[in-house]
């Protein structure tokens, strides 16, 4: 579902459009992560670096500006404002959950077991489509998009248990250290898909004017 959206004053519309330049950084860091994990790519791994300076520059700089911003316009543009920030403020975790996996990848004294970098190729997979919705969702005020990437987050959940079975349950011998590094990739890519559920999330907040953290917390508080 979309929604019509109504013109913004130049210091909204300027934070919405770093906000959005922003989800496409996080995707690309997904994706040169997916690349750097296929193909070991130096060019990848320094991209996924790039993107996590680029996430903590446009952090830095709509911190900077959103108090002076929010000061100039009505109750329903500093409630878009205030989803600019938290949207930064989870896409910046996102860049630096993807930048820790590439290093975890690069000081690996091994190359990734093929069904290791299977997985870890999937879940950077997920993470890049999550974070497509994302935009798409926040460009066109699509519910749709943001209700998918509500339902796409248990397959980063799915593969995450998946890694974290092998090598915990599995009777073959693996180097400790390779195995705790592979774990915590798998974590890594776990949280992301986390953040990018609070994108989502965000997302019918913005539109909707409802928190879905919220009613969840009074759902679980009912049922107990």
């Amino acid at each position: 579902m979309k929604r019509r959206r109504l013109a913004q004053p130049e210091s909204t519309k300027e934070l919405t459009g770093l906000v959005l330049q922003a989800c496409l950084v996080g995707k690309d860091a997904a994706f040169n992560l997916r690349d750097f994990t296929a193909n070991s790519s130096n060019m990848a791994f320094i991209a996924v670096k790039d993107c996590e300076k680029e996430l903590d520059r446009m952090e830095r700089r709509i911190d900077e500006e959103i108090t002076a911003a929010i000061t100039e316009v009505t109750e329903a543009e500093a409630r878009e404002l205030l989803a600019c920030l938290k949207f930064i403020i989870d896409l910046e975790r996102i860049g630096d959950l993807t930048w820790s996996v590439a290093q975890r990848q690069q000081n690996l004294p091994t190359r990734l077991l093929r069904d290791d970098q299977r997985d870890l190729i999937s879940m950077a997979e997920v993470l890049e489509k999550m974070l497509e919705a994302v935009h798409r969702g926040f460009l066109h005020r699509d519910l749709e998009s943001a209700s998918w990437v509500l339902q796409t987050d248990s397959q980063i959940d799915q593969l995450c248990r998946g890694v974290f079975r092998r090598h915990l349950e599995s009777r073959e011998r693996r180097r400790r250290d390779y195995s705790t590094t592979v774990l915590l990739m798998a974590q890594a890519f776990e949280r992301a898909g986390d953040h990018a559920k609070n994108l989502g999330e965000e997302l019918f907040h913005l539109v909707e004017g409802r928190s879905m953290r919220h009613e969840k917390k009074l759902s679980r508080l009912a049922q107990a």
